[in-house]
């Protein structure tokens, strides 16, 4: 099966910091795959290089067999690839509706499609109730499951997810999941960066480990939490 998205050899610096070590993988269409590894490891730097907010010093990036690496990431997300930041950023005086309108907005100029189409992806995040509070009075949870609809209303074919569960309490995150597994199910491939190992396991078809910017392991979340590497640089043995 080809790949939707296709990381080959990618290295990013900032001046003498490696972090990105010629980093490699494939996301397939409609898997969940993991980017994990301790904090330092690259990971939201190599997020940063697939949506465009950064160019790699080295490598390619292709995304349904086209090169996308050096594009605007308004390019990028208009191609189909969307993300959340770690750090949520919504418009802290705008509605919560509003907030997620402005990402339908585009794909279309139709103020009417774009709230219809804000209206079903806040009922999958389990936000319609909230759609006319500001984001800013919201709890840490809704603030996250609202940074996740924002980027879905661009209507994309890739979300990228950076620690959407990370601060969240086990029944939140469980909630998070779950919405998760119903998007991918409906066919949506999703592409995370996740510190919460009960997620990482739950979700991913795939995982990659990243240490000092280099990839350590890559396989099945069973297979990758047993290799030496990971333990000695992530888990510990105590994970075990």
């Amino acid at each position: 099966m080809s790949a939707l998205l296709s990381v080959a050899r990618v290295s990013k610096r900032f001046r003498g910091l490696v972090a990105v070590d010629r980093a490699s993988f494939e996301v397939v269409r409609g898997e969940i795959f993991a980017v994990i590894g301790p904090n330092g490891a690259g990971k939201t730097t190599l997020f940063s290089t697939v949506a465009g907010a950064l160019k790699p010093d080295e490598g390619e990036i292709a995304f349904q067999g086209e090169r996308i690496d050096g594009l605007r990431p308004d390019d990028i997300c208009r191609r189909g690839i969307a993300r959340t930041f770690q750090i949520v950023r919504p418009f802290p005086a705008l509605t919560v509706e509003d907030n997620v309108i402005i990402g339908a907005l585009l794909r279309t100029s139709d103020t009417a499609q774009a709230r219809a189409t804000a209206h079903d992806v806040l009922r999958q995040l389990d936000l319609f109730d909230k759609r006319a509070q500001v984001a800013k009075s919201l709890t840490l949870p809704d603030r996250k499951r609202l940074e996740v609809a924002r980027a879905l209303a661009t209507a994309p074919q890739l979300l990228l997810l950076d620690e959407v569960m990370a601060g969240l309490r086990p029944t939140e995150t469980d909630r998070i999941v779950a919405i998760l597994r119903e998007l991918n199910a409906r066919g949506l491939t999703i592409l995370l960066i996740e510190h919460v190992m009960r997620a990482v396991m739950a979700l991913a078809n795939r995982v990659l480990v990243l240490h000092h910017g280099a990839p350590i392991a890559l396989g099945s979340p069973a297979d990758v939490v047993r290799e030496p590497a990971v333990i000695s640089s992530y888990l510990g043995a105590e994970a075990i």
